[in-house]
């Protein structure tokens, strides 16, 4: 009786780890830049006043700074390599097409206003088709991009031929 509930609720968290969506933000705006598995984990980029940037990871109730250009003072052994392993095109594609873009925001000036004006009905057709793009002649870009995907969808995509 202990063992089966324990297998229904090992299977139960198994399925509810495969449908946690996972959520990628890029807003030059308010400057997030981040990847979250909601309400399990995060990672986020920073900046630093020492160092360029830091990574800060939220992992449940614990939080980590990790700096990935400081020098790292353990000397680096020699990694042998098994095998490399290649995804083809065709699961790179089905992997790509796997994500869903939620929200798209583009707002850019080249700085060549002739090359702005180019740019003007590609950005209006891409406007009717796809999300929100906008040429100013204002020196202002922003970008926000917030894409969703699940682990079950990703796996999906490497399986199905």
């Amino acid at each position: 009786m202990f063992l089966s509930i324990l297998l229904i609720l090992l299977f139960l968290l198994v399925i509810s780890f495969l449908l946690i969506p996972i959520v990628v933000v890029i807003d030059t705006a308010t400057n997030q830049y981040y990847v979250q598995l909601k309400g399990l984990a995060k990672a986020s980029l920073e900046s630093h006043k020492d160092e360029l940037i830091q990574i800060k990871l939220k992992f449940l109730f614990l939080n980590f700074n990790f700096y990935p250009l400081r020098k790292s003072s353990v000397p680096d052994k020699k990694k042998k390599r098994i095998g490399k392993r290649k995804i083809s095109m065709q699961t790179g594609l089905r992997l790509l097409k796997s994500f869903k873009i939620k929200r798209l925001y583009l707002d850019i000036d080249t700085g060549n206003s002739i090359f702005n004006a180019k740019l003007y009905p590609l950005f209006t057709f891409l406007n009717y088709k796809i999300g929100n793009f906008n040429i100013n002649f204002e020196g202002k870009n922003q970008m926000t991009l917030y894409i969703q995907n699940r682990p079950i969808r990703i796996i999906k995509s490497f399986i199905n031929f």
